[in-house]
């Protein structure tokens, strides 16, 4: 059974990590060791001066942020990464790595145990600091001596803040998009709606479906949970505009169990695609991790000259909404941290607006990416 259940990008390497006598030490305080971490570089390191940026991915994200070329396939942040934009490539070395628990070449619950089988309900819960360790970690692999900045939206927004508050001398900036210090109890529903479908699915075999030969897996759970979280990631109005309540019948009548409306199939393309490329298991640690994060629930000491943060927020987003990046903001300023918060009122997509083309917002990041100043060489433990 293939140890990379998502299909990724050709451009994939992958490097391994913390051998056995010296494991990853999870904060659960299970250890790891033979971690796999599959990452892409885009752009080129500078040897006069750190250019690297880390680019932490979203919930579902991969490696592949960006296109290598014009027949490369897409990746999921296009509108950010690459030649000319605001994460510009010409000028800059982009780090992407799939994260610790992910499926697209980072050790994950497909990776196979000490039987040689996966180890699906037994690969041990993450965190989001321990993605952090792991991205740290790698860097030191690829001889980084420095970051020009740290750069996430969402999960990855989370985790580009768990690194600011515990490493904020390992780059000159970091840059946190459409996240929060934690999730509300609307988003912790939503999650675990999803995980309560991905469960209940007779695929799921508590958890060891990776064992049954030929079984699909949890598919129809899974892609429920997938319907259920992208509700959270467009907002009302965008719903509306786009579907209202237009109809839009199967092809064959599907009778009362399913419902004519555009909207309805609209959800459902979206779970087909999901589970061709991501795993159950996977879905229930990740959304845990996330659900998990309380960024400022333990201490944070600032010591050192504190880097520029950068708040990027969208008053459509449902899933971060204007408390969430409220709470955000006043710890961040309650530290000493120097902040700029931009918070975009033109788009109503959403959650998903930091994905999308938002003229105002992604000429905001590049300003904030912008060469006006030379980044002070940071050491990288």
């Amino acid at each position: 059974m293939s140890a990379i259940p998502a299909p990724v990008s050709r451009h994939l390497r992958t490097a391994t990590l913390f051998p056995p006598q010296r494991p990853l030490r999870l904060e659960s305080g299970a250890t790891l060791s033979h971690v796999r971490v599959g990452y892409e570089e885009f752009g080129r390191p500078d040897p006069r001066r750190p250019n690297t940026v880390f680019v932490c991915h979203a919930l579902t994200g991969t490696s592949h942020a960006a296109r290598h070329g014009p027949d490369d396939l897409p990746g999921w942040w296009e509108e950010m990464v690459g030649p000319g934009r605001p994460i510009d490539t010409d000028r800059l070395h982009v780090v992407c790595a799939n994260v610790l628990g992910g499926c697209a070449g980072t050790t994950g619950p497909w990776s196979p145990g000490p039987t040689g089988r996966a180890l699906a309900a037994d690969f041990p819960e993450v965190t989001v600091g321990d993605m952090v360790t792991v991205h740290r970690r790698l860097l030191r692999h690829l001889g980084s001596t420095g970051l020009y900045a740290v750069v996430g939206g969402s999960l990855g927004g989370m985790q580009a803040l768990e690194w600011l508050l515990r490493h904020p001398g390992d780059a000159r900036r970091f840059l946190l998009i459409a996240t929060g210090a934690r999730l509300s109890a609307d988003a912790l529903a939503a999650h675990a709606a999803g995980r309560a479908a991905i469960r209940a699915d007779p695929g799921f075999a508590a958890g060891r479906y990776a064992e049954l030969p030929g079984a699909p897996g949890p598919v129809d759970g899974l892609g429920v949970a997938r319907m259920i979280a992208h509700l959270t990631y467009m907002s009302r109005t965008s719903l509306e505009t786009k579907f209202g309540r237009r109809h839009q019948p199967l092809p064959t009548p599907g009778g009362a169990a399913h419902g004519p409306y555009a909207v309805e199939r609209y959800l459902e393309h979206q779970a087909r695609t999901f589970v061709t490329r991501f795993d159950a298991n996977s879905y229930l640690r990740l959304t845990a991790a996330m659900d998990g994060y309380d960024a400022f629930a333990r201490p944070t000491p600032v010591t050192g000259p504190p880097p520029a943060v950068q708040v990027f927020s969208f008053a459509s987003d449902r899933l971060f909404a204007a408390a969430d990046t409220e709470h955000l903001t006043t710890r961040l300023s309650a530290l000493g941290f120097p902040l700029t918060h931009h918070r975009d009122a033109s788009s109503e997509a959403g959650h998903d607006a930091f994905l999308l083309r938002v003229p105002g917002y992604l000429d905001a990041v590049a300003d904030a990416l912008a060469a006006h100043d030379h980044p002070r060489l940071v050491r990288q433990p």
